[in-house]
């Protein structure tokens, strides 16, 4: 017997009629009677009794009704288990972000990774590049979103966008009136870094080191989130990647474009050969998605105006 017809049989003998049938299924009479027939003649036995225009199940029959009610629970099962899937219902979701790309973008990729799976369990975590190849390898999450790709065999990096660094500095300060800012008048004001030895310090690092200058720290942190919250206490400038400041609110902080252009690639790392969940590959396009967005977004909020088309 096909789904279809299991599907029919079960509606005349829980309505009892061919119309009762034909309106649970919301198709015509004839096609139910006509099925009901070609299944009884295929199958050899009389499924039914009719009396008085009711259907009723055959004696003869009712250890085939006994498995259509098995089969029909099953495929009932199926659908809910589907279902639970689909909102992500007894399942996880477990990946990493470098902190800047966590500090505003990976928030917005979980509110729409939620909107989409409703139930589903996400467990993010922070990591710095040193720590994503045991995360990854030893299979504690599925991706990682780093801003440096992890140079090991044994992982797969992808490039997902390509930013740039912005200088920071405080609200009041002298350098806030400028349109754009060079390195060269950064250094002449307090510099707050990461230790050039961190692969994200040595991006930070680069445009100081391709103009000359040696990097003069008058303070360090570690993560980004450090650097703009010392800054925004009025501690020094700094040198940032946009994404760490994608935010059209940022109270006490200035962006503006900084002169010498450095690039910040965005890398999804993870484990070679692994197949990634679905919840995985859809969070990922999520994060394309947002991180595209800040870079369009990015010339705004740096307090760049955008050319007028009538200009």
């Amino acid at each position: 017997m096909t789904l279809r017809q299991i599907e029919v049989v079960r509606a005349v003998m829980m309505t009892g009629t061919i119309n009762g049938a034909a309106q649970m299924l919301n198709v015509s009479a004839p096609g139910i009677s006509r099925l009901v027939k070609h299944t009884e003649e295929s199958l050899g036995i009389r499924l039914f009794e009719r009396k008085s225009g009711l259907f009723i199940p055959s004696i003869e029959a009712s250890k085939v009704f006994d498995q259509l009610r098995e089969v029909y629970k099953g495929v009932e099962n199926l659908q809910q288990a589907v279902g639970a899937l689909q909102k992500g219902e007894e399942v996880r979701l477990s990946c990493a972000s470098a902190p800047s790309v966590a500090q505003f973008i990976a928030a917005r990729v979980m509110k729409q990774v939620r909107a989409r799976y409703a139930d589903l369990f996400i467990d993010l975590n922070i990591l710095k590049i040193e720590e994503t190849l045991d995360y990854l390898l030893l299979e504690r999450g599925e991706f990682v979103i780093m801003s440096s790709s992890v140079v090991n065999a044994a992982v797969e990096n992808d490039k997902i966008a390509e930013g740039r660094l912005v200088a920071i500095m405080p609200e009041g300060h002298t350098l806030a009136a400028q349109a754009e800012v060079s390195v060269h008048d950064l250094a002449q004001h307090p510099v707050i870094g990461l230790e050039p030895a961190d692969p994200y310090g040595r991006l930070l690092a680069r445009p100081f080191e391709q103009e000359g200058l040696a990097v003069q720290h008058a303070m360090r942190g570690r993560f980004a989130q450090t650097l703009v919250s010392f800054v925004r206490h009025g501690l020094g400038v700094a040198v940032i990647d946009e994404f760490s400041v994608a935010e059209v609110y940022m109270p006490g902080v200035i962006r503006r474009p900084l002169k010498e252009v450095t690039q910040v690639g965005i890398y999804v790392v993870r484990k070679k050969g692994r197949v990634l969940s679905g919840f995985a590959e859809y969070a990922i396009a999520q994060f394309r998605r947002e991180l595209s967005k800040a870079i369009e977004d990015g010339p705004s909020l740096r307090g760049v105006r955008k050319a007028d088309p009538m200009d």
